[in-house]
């Protein structure tokens, strides 16, 4: 059998570049057998073992001093079965991959969040999502997994098959083992119809329940220091497809979403006194739209303007009062906000620690510019959204602890249960595990 390579101890940074760690060794594995030999390996040196995807989290989640394995070697669709709407694919797969490779098939994903750079592993493990009013996150798609534990065993799980494995490990946070391949529930290939359209704070959030109520797919975007939002709405079609223009999409998702909203973070970042004033126009740049295309299409978009973020997931009816609230806080506060407020929705999830777990929820997610001084907005915004309940997203920055956690989420326990039986000895720990899951 091949050595899996193993590079020599390098600095790993995240993609926002707020967590960073050195680990002893990195290791590659090409096969299945190899990472389970490196695991193996790692626990006889007595060396954490950690997995990394593409680097999108904003925690620690992935940060280690020990084994850092790296999946990416165990990518592509491995196999279709039609007749059960189910494709499995190996770990390291990125989204923008697995998309492009179902779209070729004529199949898709139900719902998606809105970058496709992160492995399937990743964004499984830390409950990725879009927004839906049915739909609800990746994790909630998996319907198979295959799992290497801490003393190298590789388990298949399912709902048929270590059940109790598979609820907790399809949102595991990395704690449960090493994730190396996945099914994913799958439908035919079909069209969604976006409308974007600016509307007033006031209007969008006394009609939030309506919106939600009567699109497949609604979000919106506050932007601070204004009274203006952009809403977007994406609903099935019967199509063709109608994309937009190659001008209006680079003038709309190129120009105004990337370079100029570069030039005006770099500029509030320098002169913070700027920004209501930018906010103000910029708010009012972006022009109503509609457009059809496949679904990854609709749902996903270019991220070029790097920031750190905190998002919390909260009951869905307190979602508009918890706005309301960050709303006053901004407008009372020295805080200058020149990334908009994004708010989104999904329904109940039978998932542990999902964040919608239990019940139908809405997300706010709050941003700041790669580089500007982020901990005075996201500690207020915090303190609005713990006290309405919030779980904050386990690959997003947040202070809270095992003890708030454990009284957010009640079906932590039987998590904490998994955990113990499958890595008694925290092989696949860390600081950041330790601090949300206890020891």
């Amino acid at each position: 059998m091949r050595t899996a390579r193993k590079n020599s101890p390098t600095t790993w940074r995240n993609w926002a570049g707020n967590v960073s760690a050195t680990p002893a060794r990195v290791v590659s594995p090409g096969t299945v057998e190899e990472l389970r030999e490196a695991v193996r390996r790692a626990v006889a040196d007595g060396q954490r073992v950690k997995a990394v995807g593409s680097g999108h989290s904003f925690t620690a989640a992935a940060a280690t001093g020990g084994v850092l394995l790296r999946p990416h070697a165990l990518a592509g669709i491995t196999a279709i079965d039609r007749s059960a709407s189910t494709v499995t694919v190996g770990a390291g797969t990125v989204l923008r991959d697995l998309n492009r490779a179902l779209a070729r098939e004529g199949l898709s994903l139900a719902n998606m969040g809105d970058i496709m750079e992160q492995t399937v592993s990743g964004a499984t493990a830390t409950g990725t999502h879009g927004t839906g009013r049915d739909s609800a996150s990746l994790s909630a798609l998996v319907r198979g997994l295959e799992l290497v534990t801490a003393d190298g065993r590789l388990l298949t799980c399912s709902e048929k098959e270590h059940p109790e494995v598979f609820a907790a490990a399809r949102t595991g946070i990395g704690a449960l083992g090493v994730v190396t391949a996945l099914t994913f529930a799958v439908e035919p290939l079909f069209f969604l119809t976006a409308r974007e359209e600016p509307m007033g704070f006031d209007r969008v959030t006394a009609e939030f329940d309506q919106h939600v109520a009567e699109n497949e797919h609604f979000e919106f975007y506050w932007f601070p220091h204004t009274g203006n939002c952009n809403t977007k709405r994406n609903n099935r079609s019967q199509g063709p497809a109608a994309p937009p223009g190659p001008v209006s999409a680079w003038i709309e998702d190129e120009l105004l979403s990337n370079g100029l909203f570069q030039a005006v973070n770099s500029l509030g970042r320098a002169v913070p006194a700027t920004v209501p004033a930018v906010a103000r126009v910029a708010s009012r740049a972006l022009s109503a739209r509609t457009y059809t295309d496949v679904p990854y299409r609709v749902f996903t978009s270019t991220r070029r303007v790097r920031f750190v973020e905190m998002e919390y997931a909260l009951p869905r009816e307190r979602a508009v009062a918890a706005l309301r609230e960050l709303r006053a806080v901004i407008d009372r506060s020295g805080l200058r906000i020149s990334f908009p407020v994004e708010i989104r929705t999904a329904p109940a999830d039978d998932i542990p620690l999902s964040t919608a777990s239990g019940r139908e929820s809405a997300y706010l997610a709050v941003h700041m510019y790669r580089g500007t001084p982020y901990r005075e907005y996201f500690t207020a915004a915090e303190r609005i959204f713990t006290a309405h309940g919030g779980r904050p997203h386990w690959g997003k920055v947040h202070t809270r602890d095992a003890e708030y956690l454990a009284g957010v989420y009640p079906r932590f326990a039987e998590f904490a249960a998994v955990r113990d039986r499958l890595d008694p000895d925290r092989v696949f720990g860390n600081d950041y595990l330790r601090r949300v899951l206890g020891e």
